[in-house]
């Protein structure tokens, strides 16, 4: 293992319970890296997502990822408490299979480009070798209290490519 659960929280600003990623096992710096999600049935999601019937949502499975790559981006830049990385887009992402309470989630994530403030990362999610998502996710670095002041001041807006 690279890094633990406190390692991981030395390097992104995520905490419970929107941390999604509990260890990284490999990490090639500026190429790839390997982390896992432990699904446990004390995740907050299952209350609402679904009742009965545990899935865990698709959308945290992006975030996951996303933290993932985030991990081998903040890596290279000296002042990582500092920055933040927002997303900026979702591109081509699938969801192949149900991921549920007990399933660990193990995330690669590959890095498809890399600016100095932007980066496009491939990720790819699976539990015991079976395809659960995959998507391209972009994101933009930014200075910390310049992120907080225009998040305060600009709503984020989401649109949908068609």
């Amino acid at each position: 293992m690279i890094l633990d659960s406190v390692g991981i929280q030395k390097i992104l600003p995520h905490r419970y319970p929107f941390l999604m990623v509990d260890a990284i096992l490999e990490m090639e710096r500026l190429k790839r890296v390997v982390g896992v999600k432990n699904v446990t049935s004390t995740e907050s999601c299952f209350q609402g997502h679904f009742p009965g019937k545990p899935i865990f949502p698709g959308v945290l499975i992006i975030e996951a990822m996303a933290q993932t790559g985030g991990l081998l981006l903040l890596q290279e830049v000296p002042d990582r408490e500092n920055k933040l990385l927002y997303f900026v887009a979702v591109d081509d992402a699938r969801f192949r299979r149900p991921v549920v309470p007990g399933d660990q989630l193990r995330m690669e994530v590959t890095v498809l480009s890399w600016r100095t403030t932007f980066c496009k990362l491939r990720g790819i999610a699976t539990v015991e070798g079976e395809l659960a998502a995959e998507a391209t996710l972009m994101c933009k670095m930014v200075d910390r209290d310049l992120g907080e002041a225009a998040a305060a001041t600009h709503p984020v807006t989401v649109e949908s490519k068609r």
